[in-house]
């Protein structure tokens, strides 16, 4: 049960969500109508580039599948933990993530498909930075298994069972915060094309800051007990 969920879970993981739907969007605008937060539909297009014999296109999505993995090992490295706990270097890995939307900008801007396979990375990291948390499954960078837990728990409650609230209120504020990070990143791209990316690596930038500010002063607290 998830009745004791830390308000800074719930605050992180939504600004995490609107950061994933923000880049999938300029992806699917911009990337070739490819999705850069999530791979199952990725992979599908690549398994019907490879049934074409479209070498070209299908090396193109397999780095960006291999790229999203390298981000999540390089969160393996700089946090060590899939649990999520105050204390961890969520910060750091904050600030990587806003570096490699930055340069993901930066080389989309100069035309280099380079951009793609780091926007693909900085999902990967953050994919990996929250996977647990009192037993409760977290992702932030796609909504479909958030989707399907949702009927799960609903169709519990018809039939009388007891559902984790908390739980369910989590995964539809998540929801909400990637599709809210859609709609202006879509209007962002609009307007400014791939230096709408810039508006999800300053939102990382302010959300590792707030987190370290909000770690520090939980520190101070708890040495005053």
């Amino acid at each position: 049960m998830m009745s004791r969920l830390p308000a800074w879970v719930e605050t992180g993981g939504v600004a995490l969500a609107f950061i994933a739907g923000a880049v999938n969007t300029v992806g699917f605008l911009g990337f070739q109508h490819q999705a850069v937060s999530h791979l199952t539909g990725t992979s599908t297009v690549m398994s019907v580039a490879l049934a074409a014999g479209d070498f070209t296109q299908s090396w193109h999505l397999l780095l960006i599948l291999l790229f999203f993995v390298a981000g999540a090992v390089l969160s393996g490295i700089i946090i060590r933990d899939a649990h999520l706990r105050l204390g961890r270097r969520y910060g750091v890995a904050l600030l990587v993530e806003a570096a490699l939307l930055i340069l993901a900008m930066n080389r989309l801007n100069q035309g280099s498909d380079i951009g793609h396979f780091l926007a693909s990375a900085a999902c990967g990291l953050q994919n990996a930075m929250a996977s647990t948390y009192s037993g409760a499954v977290i992702r932030t960078t796609h909504v479909s298994g958030m989707f399907t837990d949702i009927g799960i728990m609903i169709g519990q409650a018809l039939r009388g069972l007891r559902v984790d609230r908390r739980r369910f209120s989590l995964y539809v504020l998540l929801i909400t915060g990637f599709v809210s990070g859609g709609v202006i990143g879509a209007l962002c791209y609009a307007r400014w094309s791939y230096t709408a990316l810039m508006l999800p690596a300053t939102v990382a930038l302010i959300l590792a800051l707030v987190y370290w500010w909000y770690r520090h002063h939980s520190v101070l607290a708890d040495n005053c007990r």
